[in-house]
């Protein structure tokens, strides 16, 4: 082996000095480089610049060169940080001396000038004592002028009316009495109760005289006018002679009124309000003068012992307010209404009169309504008169909807839950009543087959009109409260039905076939139906987010976030639970009833189970192929009760119910002929005969592609009426995928799937097996 050269040794030797630095840090030692091994980055750096290449080894002098330099600034670097070091350290020290020195000297400036300030502070105290005393009396002394001058200003004003009324400057003293009302409004968060209690009195005493002047020239112009419309107000031929003076007289007085109107209003802020009535702003003074004479026919006619102030007619009284309102809505819209607009004042005439006789209305009910709490029929009818007037009142008389009626009498929780409790108790007698009528289970639309496609028996139409009517009646409640307890109400009563209805199926049902069973299926299904409607009406909807807003636990019971929030996005209905219980029972009944009528059908249909499909004629023996005659009782069994079953259900029952029953016919005759017997060529093709022309076409009057309800049997036709060849060749690929299953190897790509192979037949719902044991039914196979 030759010696190495000169090269090599100076890069071993170089080697060797990278190598000699044993590194003892703490990444070095957790990673195991010890007993004089190289770190990591000093390998990666060597294989970097070096390699494995012997003749890179040139490159070594080159980077200990390299190396060696900037070990050496670094050296330089460390040693110039070093020194200068010390003299930041000496700079940051003489100025934080400074620092201090400067505080010290502030400190000291301001223990001076504090010292000074409180000497300051102390001398000028006995002036701050002495100036706020005075300008304390100078504050007292400014509200007693203030207090004279609201006296004087009172005085002032009052001399003022007083001289006016003496000249009979009516203006002017209103016009005075408008100030004082004014002034009286000032005073109001002053706290000088004695000072507004003066004002108050002198304000009530000079309102009062020229109300009642101005009011006493009102009701002689309005007697001059015809005032009040007792009866319907007549169009004479000819205007008064004075007709634009007494229009001129009316305007002022009108006018003068309604600057009375805030004095008055003052006024009418200390009187006792109506027990048991909604609050309500003032009405305008104008309206209220127009209103005496009405209000004391009122009170002569409806009150104490008159004969008209009958407790079981109410009618009568609420008949005449209304009569009063629509003879004077005339004159309010032509005479009063233009005035009103003039003067500046935001006040409907027609609505300030009826707002006016609403009051004897609301007042006389208020009255009446706690005497009839226990006499139900006389309750009933005053509900009904109240309900009739709202409506007339929102309708005819256009009164406005944010305005409240009468109804708010209804709205006392005693007579509120007497009317819940007076609605159950008739609500039952009339289910009672209409349950045991003569024709509670026939329909009254029966002979009108247009009208007539939910078959709805007679009582299962009259209790959703009863329904229907206790809606209409809560309906224009203005509590959401007070209607989602009628809508309670309601629930209970068609879960009450649903019971009664179930009583009656129990008794009827060992008779399912017969027309009572069927009605009630179709009173379950008529009920469900509406039920379903009423979920997507509006009203219906404002009431379920009104229940899930105000949390009625009785109505929605213990809901989870999840239902409650289902019910807030109106994806859910308040009629869910009942609409569950009542399509069990309808699918409970359907259920019984096609139960019924497969029995009738597997007995006829026994012979033909039995039938000797093994040695029937094939196909070319017969000149034409007919129904066998052992099918024709099954046929007919099937006819019959398909058309019993479309007279006596509805349309949408009739629809569910020969749907399943010809899957359950499907299945029968699939299980108890097909697989029950072998088939020679002509058993199956007698088969095929029997179902395709004479089956199917049974259920072809109910829709277009009857087969698609019998697919097994459909199916099993193919299978059964396959020629001999498709026959074998199917077996083959059947067999072939069964041992393939049972011992999987290489799959054989030219192979057809046995799915592929029986979709291609028609056949979909059969698994292959099953077609195996179809197979295995035919009797025509060659060799035997």
């Amino acid at each position: 082996m030759a010696a190495p050269s000169a090269e090599q040794q100076n890069g071993q030797s170089d080697e060797s000095d990278l190598q000699s630095p044993i590194s003892t840090n703490d990444e070095d030692s957790e990673t195991g480089l010890g007993d004089g091994a190289l770190p990591v980055y000093l390998v990666d750096l060597i294989e970097k610049e070096i390699g494995v290449d012997l003749k890179s080894l040139k490159k070594v002098s080159a980077l200990l060169e390299k190396l060696t330099a900037e070990n050496k600034l670094l050296e330089e670097q460390v040693l110039t940080v070093s020194s200068s070091v010390p003299l930041r350290v000496s700079a940051a020290l003489s100025a934080a001396e400074e620092s201090r020195v400067s505080l010290e000297g502030l400190l000291q400036r301001e223990r001076v000038l504090s010292n000074t300030l409180i000497q300051h502070l102390q001398g000028a105290q006995p002036w701050a004592d002495s100036l706020g005393r005075t300008l304390e009396q100078l504050d007292n002394t400014e509200k007693h002028m203030k207090y004279l001058q609201c006296l004087s200003r009172i005085e002032e004003l009052s001399d003022s009316i007083q001289q006016c009324l003496i000249t009979n400057s009516i203006w002017e003293a209103v016009v005075a009495v408008g100030s004082m009302a004014s002034l009286d409004v000032g005073l109001k968060q002053s706290g000088c109760s004695h000072l507004q209690a003066f004002l108050r009195e002198t304000l009530c005493f000079w309102h009062k005289i020229i109300k009642d002047r101005l009011a006493g020239d009102f009701e002689e112009l309005l007697i001059q006018l015809h005032w009040p419309f007792i009866s319907p107000p007549t169009q004479s031929l000819s205007p008064p002679a004075n007709a634009q003076e007494l229009h001129s007289q009316l305007e002022l007085l009108v006018a003068q009124l309604l600057s009375l109107q805030t004095s008055d209003d003052l006024i009418s802020e200390t009187s006792v309000s109506r027990v048991g009535l909604p609050p309500t702003t003032p009405l305008s003074l104008p309206v209220q003068i127009m209103l005496l004479p009405l209000s004391k026919r009122f009170r002569y006619h409806f009150t104490g012992n008159r004969q008209t102030n009958s407790l079981n007619k109410p009618e009568w009284f609420l008949t005449q307010v209304l009569m009063w309102m629509g003879n004077s809505s005339n004159f309010m819209e032509e005479k009063i209404q233009p005035i009103l607009d003039r003067n500046g004042a935001n006040v409907n005439a027609k609505v300030e009169l009826c707002r006016g006789l609403l009051t004897l209305a609301q007042e006389k009910l208020a009255l009446d309504a706690p005497r009839l709490l226990y006499d139900d029929s006389l309750f009933c009818h005053l509900v009904d008169e109240i309900l009739q007037f709202e409506r007339e009142l929102r309708t005819t008389h256009s009164y406005p909807s944010t305005l409240p009626g009468v109804l708010h009498v209804l709205l006392e929780e005693v007579v509120l839950q007497k009317w819940l409790t007076v609605e159950r108790k008739m609500a039952i007698e009339k289910v009672d009543a209409m349950l045991s009528a003569e024709g509670a289970w026939s329909s009254q639309y029966k002979d009108i087959s247009d009208m007539d496609e939910l078959k709805a028996p007679d009582c299962a139409e009259t209790f959703m009109t009863l329904l229907l009517v206790i809606t209409d009646r809560y309906r224009a409640l203005p509590c959401p409260r007070a209607q989602l307890r009628f809508l309670a109400l309601q629930r209970e009563l068609v879960d009450d039905f649903r019971i009664r209805l179930t009583q009656v199926m129990k008794e009827e049902s060992r008779n399912p076939l017969g027309s009572r069973y069927c009605a009630i299926l179709n009173a379950a299904n008529y009920i469900s139906t509406v039920l379903g409607d009423w979920g997507d009406n509006v009203f219906f909807l404002q009431l379920q987010q009104s229940a899930v807003a105000l949390g009625e636990e009785e109505l929605l019971g213990p809901l989870g976030v999840t239902e409650s929030g289902r019910l807030a996005s109106l994806e859910g209905s308040l009629f869910e639970g009942l609409l569950g219980l009542l399509e069990r029972l309808r699918g409970d009944m359907l259920g019984r009833l096609l139960e019924a009528v497969m029995r009738d059908v597997q007995k006829k249909a026994q012979p033909y189970c039995r039938d000797r499909w093994l040695s029937l004629p094939s196909q070319c023996d017969q000149a034409t192929m007919s129904l066998s005659s052992l099918a024709c009782p099954l046929m007919l069994c099937l006819r019959d009760h398909l058309l019993q079953l479309q007279q006596m259900l509805c349309l949408p029952l009739f629809q569910m119910g020969w749907q399943d029953l010809a899957e359950r016919l499907d299945l029968f005759l699939y299980q108890n002929v097909i697989l029950y017997n072998h088939f020679n060529e002509g058993g199956a093709a007698q088969l095929q005969f029997d179902m395709t022309r004479n089956l199917f076409p049974l259920f072809g009057h109910y829709c277009k592609r009857p087969e698609n309800f019998f697919k097994h049997v459909k199916e099993a036709c193919v299978i059964l009426c396959l020629n001999v060849g498709s026959a074998l060749l199917l077996r083959d690929v059947l067999r072939q995928a069964e041992e393939d299953e049972e011992e999987p190897g290489t799959p054989d790509g030219k192979q057809p799937s046995p799915t592929s192979a029986l979709n291609e037949l028609g056949v979909y719902r059969l698994a292959p097996c099953d077609v195996l044991i179809l197979l295995n039914l035919r009797a025509s196979w060659p060799g035997k």
